[in-house]
């Protein structure tokens, strides 16, 4: 896995990798993890499961997280394209309850490609701009009894930072096709998490 890039976002702790996608006429080769070259970027990013997951243009999922044990995620598009959701719910946060986003594309970009990393206390969602194939790198295992999410169409949900194309892509497709499924339309808005003791578990 040759990292090409490491990048911040709006919000720094929100990194972008880019790593090298070898092309030529005969199709391509890329090297998509090595552990010993993310560790150089992400020290102590351990793998502990692999997820996969098929959404058709339309359907947003999230904003999720977990605790006991903690859950940072790294995440590429496979095939397609999607827009990465982070909101930030770390209490004490100068950027808490804000909320942006990143595009993703299966196809490279002058010879790379990214993985973008979701570390702990971020709720995380992601919005399928084309029939779209997922992958998560997670540093622990799912814990259903210790998950929690906050409804991506929750009215309190701070958007000032986010990107005005990633907010465009999102207001057309609630106009037409946005397909959510009822536990994530339902889930917590920002507030109720907040008053909840559960959310001392993610602290700035």
């Amino acid at each position: 896995m040759k990292v090409l890039d490491v990048k911040s976002l709006v919000i720094p702790d929100i990194k972008v990798i880019s790593y090298h996608h070898f092309a030529d006429d005969r199709g391509f080769f890329t090297e998509t993890f090595r552990e010993s070259d993310l560790t150089k970027v992400i020290p102590n990013f351990q793998i502990k499961q692999v997820n996969e997951s098929f959404s058709k243009k339309g359907v947003l999922r999230g904003l999720h997280f977990q605790w006991n044990p903690y859950m940072a995620k790294l995440i590429r598009a496979i095939s397609g394209k999607i827009i990465d959701f982070f909101l930030d719910i770390r209490l004490g946060s100068p950027t808490f309850g804000k909320i942006s986003g990143y595009e993703l594309s299966s196809q490279p970009t002058a010879g790379k490609n990214e993985w973008i990393l979701i570390p702990v206390g971020f709720a995380h969602g992601i919005l399928i701009l084309e029939d779209s194939t997922i992958e998560y790198l997670c540093t622990s295992e799912y814990s259903p009894g210790c998950e929690a999410g906050i409804s991506p169409l929750s009215q309190d949900i701070d958007w000032s930072i986010a990107d005005k194309n990633v907010k465009k892509k999102l207001e057309e497709l609630k106009k037409s096709q946005l397909i959510i499924s009822e536990k994530d339309k339902e889930g917590l808005t920002l507030k109720q998490w907040q008053k909840d003791e559960r959310s001392k578990n993610f602290q700035y």
